[in-house]
């Protein structure tokens, strides 16, 4: 895994690195060529259950989108159910409430190399959804 975010990671302008808690994660944080986000931060964990998982989280005005201080909770939520419904990635929010973008590959099959790549080239989109929820968020135009 290691291996392969070292060549894909710089693709997207991104540097992944083993957080110090847990050598099985990687993290890393994409700041170049958005419009929306301040930044957006990439989690990827190996799991026990011999998956891969993305949680992908933008930043915006300074930290996290968190669904109990939007503007408009529900228009939110709806943004994200469509979202869900129409994008490669999948739309969640967390235990704390906090906004992200997902996705899980399982490794029953060998290790995934081409999918990790599709994931990873699927993430800087992501700003222009940021931008399509600003009215929920903030109540600023659209982007």
């Amino acid at each position: 895994m290691r291996a392969l975010l070292a060549i894909e990671g710089p693709k997207i302008g991104v540097a992944f690195h083993p957080p110090s808690k847990n050598p099985y994660n990687f993290a890393g944080t994409l700041t170049q060529g958005l419009r929306n986000s301040e930044s957006i931060e990439i989690i990827i964990s190996v799991t026990k259950a011999n998956t891969v998982g993305f949680r992908i989280y933008p930043h915006y005005k300074g930290g996290y989108i968190n669904l109990g201080r939007v503007k408009n909770s529900v228009d939110f939520a709806h943004w994200l159910l469509r979202y869900s419904d129409n994008n490669f990635l999948f739309w969640g929010v967390d235990d704390g409430g906090d906004t992200f973008a997902g996705f899980t590959i399982t490794l029953e099959s060998g290790f995934p190399g081409e999918a990790i790549d599709t994931v990873i080239r699927s993430i800087p989109p992501l700003d222009k959804y940021v931008g399509e929820m600003r009215p929920a968020i903030d109540g600023s135009a659209a982007q």
